[in-house]
């Protein structure tokens, strides 16, 4: 960042934690941190944390998160904000997203709530400042990605539409045991959605909606065997913008082997119960642990014939470990999440785009080698 920004962290969780770290530790010009959160005492620890594990003084002031009535010192805050980083809840986002654009602040996001996106896409088309939405991990960098080897492909091999793009994320422990075969590492109510709420694809070259966890396969990466399966969100607004140009294209979550098996165990157990969501959530977390130790597994492909009728397909996959940052380590799912937020952010700061942008139309090399990207995910190359 090449000024002193004023900047609003929404939350007070594990990202939000990584994001105003890394704002401390990795920009150009340290920023302003306003860290709202309903909780004031947690916003306070956060901050503390940060200035604990930064290596450079860094401003910070807590608030409570205005949700209903704004007072004088609130709105204070909010007027002098350049932008708000939201790292909430996805059924907040809305809510969030009208504070922006009601306090004229640049505003970016990371749920893969299809819904809540569309509410702030109808609020925010005519906003004088930039909204630019689902900028985590999955959806948002693998999406940028995906978009980057559908341009690589059809630049290289001098073609216009593909046959398939095919992105795959798994936030994974090192370890795992029977019978669920998996460990937290984010938000248990996250994972339940996902695998419930349906997924947007492309099908014969059309937008269309499958059910989550109805196209469980084998995919070996790096030598290494995995489950994925279709679940919803992360294939961001790549279904709408790419169709017409791409035959098939989804976003599938990364396990290891025999989890799809137990989570369709407990769903058949479940039968039309209208408490799915709560009952999966509840089932999962009774048994499966939390565990700090993870690691990102991320694969990205474009599968095409050239301008000759031979098969072409180009790839890239990445397995990133937790990552020391200023003194503090962090785990892989709060680095990989928090630096496509924060590029996002800089994207906005320093531009001049207004209104709703959506993944579809990040410029794919500058955000894929960006200066919180490269740190996190390594250089590009194709």
């Amino acid at each position: 960042m090449n000024k002193q920004y004023n900047i609003i962290i929404a939350g007070a969780g594990g990202i939000a934690q990584a994001a105003g770290l890394m704002l401390a530790e990795l920009s150009a010009v340290c920023p302003r941190l306003f860290i709202a959160n309903r909780n004031l005492d947690n916003a306070k620890k956060m901050a503390s944390w940060i200035k604990q594990g930064a290596s450079r003084k860094i401003e910070i002031e807590c608030f409570e998160l205005p949700l209903d009535d704004i007072t004088d010192s609130q709105k204070e805050i909010l007027n002098k904000a350049d932008i708000l980083l939201d790292c909430l809840p996805g059924s907040l986002a809305p809510k969030m997203a009208l504070l922006a654009k009601d306090y004229s602040m640049h505003y970016a996001n990371l749920t893969e709530y299809v819904s809540e996106t569309e509410s702030i896409k109808a609020l925010a088309q005519d906003a004088d400042t930039g909204f630019l939405l689902q900028t985590g991990l999955a959806p948002g960098y693998i999406d940028v990605l995906g978009h980057h080897l559908f341009q690589e492909f059809c630049e290289k091999y001098k073609v216009k539409q593909v046959d398939s793009i095919a992105l795959k994320v798994g936030a994974l422990t090192k370890h795992a045991v029977a019978p669920h075969y998996y460990g937290f590492t984010w938000s248990p109510v996250g994972v339940a959605t996902e695998y419930l709420k349906d997924a947007v694809v492309i099908r014969d070259n059309k937008e269309s909606t499958l059910p989550s966890l109805s196209e469980r396969a084998l995919i070996i990466i790096d030598g290494k065997t995995y489950e994925e399966d279709l679940t919803s969100g992360g294939a961001a607004d790549l279904p709408k913008f790419l169709e017409n140009q791409v035959k098939s294209l989804d976003y599938k979550t990364l396990r290891l082997p025999g989890h799809y098996a137990w989570v369709g165990e407990q769903l058949n157990s479940m039968g039309k119960s209208k408490n799915v969501l709560k009952q999966l959530q509840e089932r999962m977390e009774a048994v499966i642990p939390h565990i700090e130790e993870d690691q990102i597994i991320l694969f990205a492909s474009a599968e095409g014939k050239d301008d000759k009728g031979i098969r072409r397909k180009i790839e890239v996959s990445n397995r990133i470990l937790p990552q020391k940052i200023g003194k503090h380590w962090l785990r892989a799912i709060q680095t990989t999440t928090a630096a496509p937020l924060l590029q996002s952010a800089l994207l906005l700061l320093e531009g001049s785009e207004k209104g709703v942008i959506l993944q579809s139309q990040v410029h794919t090399s500058d955000f894929l080698n960006g200066y919180f990207i490269k740190p996190v995910y390594g250089e590009i190359r194709l």
